[in-house]
């Protein structure tokens, strides 16, 4: 003969527990709820989104250093064009000068 078991629920705890130190949050102490997600728009944006393909051994070189590696092709790309501005204002300066 199996014996019956009985259930006991659990006891009923109050929903409103007063603790002055510690007082129940309302929907005044939250305000409107705000939504962020990501970094939102920027004030000055000075990027400008594009893709480009690179080759996988470069991109892994790249890669390979850390983190911030789209921030050092950038700079990488930034001093070659540097370099080819400097060298052509040299050059215009020298037509310049020979005219």
């Amino acid at each position: 003969m199996k014996l019956a078991t009985t259930v006991k629920l659990p006891k009923k705890t109050l929903a409103k527990v007063s603790d002055a130190d510690n007082p129940a949050w309302t929907e005044e102490m939250l305000g409107e709820p705000v939504l962020r997600r990501g970094r939102g728009p920027q004030e000055a944006p000075t990027k400008v989104l594009t893709s480009i393909r690179l080759d996988a051994d470069v991109l892994e070189f790249f890669k390979s250093q850390g983190s911030g590696y789209q921030s050092r092709i950038n700079e990488t790309l930034r001093k070659e064009v540097d370099r080819k501005l400097i060298r052509r204002s040299s050059v215009m300066a020298r037509k310049r000068a020979a005219v």
